[in-house]
């Protein structure tokens, strides 16, 4: 399992959805040292196309590019 926070999940997306796509890595995603997400491979049985109306149905709750304050980091790298 990797555990990160929401800077370094933001800034290795790329790196991170490869370790859960080749090697089947789980990712926890902490805020204020809590988790609050997980990454996960889907089986494969389930993997389709998006159709644009899965697309529309995408709500994101905070601004994915908003910056990261103080308390986003964990304690030992503020």
């Amino acid at each position: 399992m990797i555990i990160v926070n929401t800077h370094q999940a933001k800034t290795q997306l790329s790196s991170l959805l490869l370790a859960v796509e080749e090697r089947g890595e789980e990712v926890w995603i902490c805020r204020h040292g809590k988790p609050v997400a997980e990454l996960k491979q889907i089986p494969r049985k389930s993997r389709g196309s998006l159709k644009k109306s899965d697309i529309a149905n995408i709500k994101f709750f905070e601004d994915p590019m908003a910056p990261l304050s103080d308390e986003d980091w964990p304690e030992v790298l503020r």
